[in-house]
């Protein structure tokens, strides 16, 4: 899609809002019609004619497609047919080996930082206000790739007048809108978008985008109502990336930080056992986060440097603590569920797939 068609869709659609007697304003809280329309952006991530019909949106135009770009990374804007209300839809993971890696490529990086994206690009975000807030590499390199042209397509809305957006994707599409999420709401707290848009977001199918510190801050920046996860309970996705808890990704004041001059402090046979059990407690867990710093990190970056050859590999955290962020709608999967959708080891994805979705979508109350 050209950027004059684009631009003639985005302002007759505008045209067409100036017309419309309500006003349109986005309203906190979970909507299945709202999160319908979002599974269906996701589903339409093909060209139009090779879509389902049941899995196109019914209230919204696609108005805009990005070009492709790190790891196969694209996105949508879609516009409201009827009120002045956009949305940007995140593509996840394509049947690429390219597409794949972003996922692999798994180590975490803080929060806030910077990305050598190109010999003559650098990537500079926030995305939480704790210092010990940690992300998946992968996803922030994707988002670091598609962060400018989402801003600037926000801006042409917003002078348009266009305040309301939603942030979204499916699987992978879901775990960078947990981050786009997170930049944009920084950049607003920091004076840098202005603060009368107004962000909603679904994340659908998403997988584990960070440590609880980033959680706390994506949790604290979007309250009210203004984000959530949504999951399958038979969907695998959501579970991943693998975690691993050491006794470092505890706050400051804990009971295990001196435990050794606990230990020590204790009776000769007692402090012999004491002290061989915390060995055997924390060292598993250490030598675990090492092992996927090393091949989550070292070695898949290698491979991403192969594909994208100007991409500078940040330093990774000695951390893989990731956790469920965001408030989760369940989708459960019962009986009646597998009657349908029963479980088969040579369809890893069925569960995961927007189909399944929005079967159990619809017997929510």
């Amino acid at each position: 899609m050209n950027r004059a068609k684009t631009g003639l869709i985005v302002l007759l659609v505008f045209f067409s809002i100036l017309s419309y007697k309500g006003v349109s304003q986005l309203e906190p809280g979970f909507s299945k019609i709202e999160y319908r329309e979002m599974l269906k952006m996701a589903a339409s991530v093909a060209d139009t004619p090779w879509v389902i019909q049941r899995f196109i949106p019914e209230h919204f135009k696609l108005a805009y497609r990005s070009p492709v770009s790190g790891l196969e990374n694209r996105w949508d804007l879609w516009i409201h047919k009827s009120q002045a209300i956009a949305a940007i839809s995140i593509r996840g993971t394509t049947g690429s080996s390219v597409s794949w890696l972003e996922n692999f490529y798994a180590a975490m990086v803080p929060a806030n930082g910077s990305l050598r994206l190109t010999k003559t690009q650098s990537f500079e975000y926030q995305l939480a206000i704790n210092s010990r807030a940690a992300v998946h590499v992968g996803w922030l390199m994707g988002l670091g790739y598609m962060a400018e042209g989402i801003q600037r397509k926000i801006d042409s809305c917003y002078a348009l007048g266009f305040h309301d957006f939603y942030l979204t994707g499916h699987s992978q599409g879901g775990g960078i809108s947990y981050l786009l999420t997170a930049y944009l709401r920084m950049l607003q707290k920091n004076g840098q978008l202005p603060e009368d848009i107004r962000f909603k977001t679904y994340s659908s199918a998403a997988p584990k985008p960070g440590n609880l510190y980033f959680a706390y801050d994506y949790e604290l920046l979007t309250a009210g109502g203004w984000a959530f996860n949504v999951v399958n309970t038979a969907d695998w996705v959501p579970e991943t990336p693998l975690s691993v808890q050491t006794i470092k990704d505890f706050n400051k004041v804990n009971p295990f930080v001196n435990a050794k001059n606990t230990i020590k402090k204790q009776p000769f046979p007692k402090r012999i056992m004491m002290s061989y059990a915390y060995g055997k407690l924390n060292r598993p867990t250490k030598s675990a986060v090492r092992n996927y710093r090393k091949f989550l990190g070292g070695t898949a970056g290698k491979l991403v440097t192969k594909s994208l050859n100007e991409f500078q590999p940040p330093d990774y955290l000695n951390e893989n603590n990731y956790v469920r962020t965001g408030p989760t709608i369940i989708l459960y999967a019962d009986d009646h569920y597998y009657d349908m959708y029963p479980d088969n080891p040579d369809k890893v994805f069925m569960h995961h797939m927007a189909g399944p979705y929005l079967y159990l979508l619809e017997k929510l109350p």
